[in-house]
């Protein structure tokens, strides 16, 4: 029986063994370029477990715990524990927001010290540190004139407003019962009053407050606390506040754990 002869090799066979590790590789380059398309739309607080999931799938989370896309994209940046910290670029609000917290309890001590929790009290807000004082402790009725408690309060208020570089807002409120003297012929001039009072006062008791920091506005009876319609809630609308006005903002987006 005469032998079939065999031809060549088949020459496409061995040409054909780079297609798999190249289709290997396209795939992966498409999983990357995936992912970082979707860093620059996606919430970043998902950022770093997506990197992991791409890590584990494809075998490069070393055994410390940190991926390969663990550097990637602002605002991630690895702690010990595995979990991740947003910063954004929101490292001076956070230094700022520490020194007026620190402002806070400093004066918070002193009020408890003092005993004067019902004549002032702080809050901190988004737009920074406030300090409100009530009419009690600083004007006798119908008057803008500083007697009382301003000498208590004052010196301590100034000294910590010199600890610190943020423009300080000094606002007067009223209640809505009328006024009508020859010198404050209505809610406006006796709030404004009040607030430029106090503020002169307090650049007077520390020389060393830099007076283009500050700025005074009489609000009248329009920024109400409490309601007019008690007694009570009079008595905390007549007051004076001192906003410590931030200089920085958190950026857009940013969520901060309480």
């Amino acid at each position: 029986m005469a032998r079939k002869k065999h031809g060549p090799p088949h020459e496409e066979a061995e040409g054909e063994a780079w297609l798999l590790p190249y289709s290997d590789l396209m795939t992966l380059l498409l999983a990357l370029f995936m992912a970082l398309f979707g860093m620059a739309s996606m919430d970043k607080s998902k950022v770093q477990q997506v990197g992991a999931s791409f890590g584990r799938a494809f075998g490069v989370l070393p055994s410390g715990g940190h991926s390969v896309f663990n550097g990637l994209g602002p605002g991630i940046v690895a702690t010990n524990t595995g979990e991740s910290a947003e910063d954004n670029g929101n490292g001076a609000y956070f230094a700022e927001n520490e020194a007026l917290a620190a402002v806070q309890r400093n004066l918070e001590n002193y009020i408890r010290e003092n005993h004067i929790t019902t004549e002032i009290n702080t809050a901190m807000t988004e737009e920074g540190l406030m300090i409100r004082i009530k009419e009690q402790a600083l004007f006798p009725s119908g008057s803008a004139e500083l007697v009382g408690d301003a000498q208590k309060i004052g010196p301590v208020v100034a000294g910590l407003l010199a600890a610190i570089p943020e423009n300080v807002i000094i606002s007067g409120h009223t209640d809505n019962v009328p006024i009508s003297t020859p010198q404050y012929p209505s809610n406006w001039e006796l709030s404004s009053a009040r607030a430029m009072n106090f503020m002169k006062y307090l650049l007077e008791v520390n020389p060393k407050l830099n007076p283009a920091r500050f700025s005074a506005i009489g609000f009248a009876e329009y920024r109400p606390a409490a309601t007019n319609d008690t007694e009570e809630g009079r008595a905390r609308n007549r007051r004076v506040e001192i906003l410590i006005a931030r200089n920085y903002k958190l950026a857009e987006g940013t969520v901060v754990s309480k």
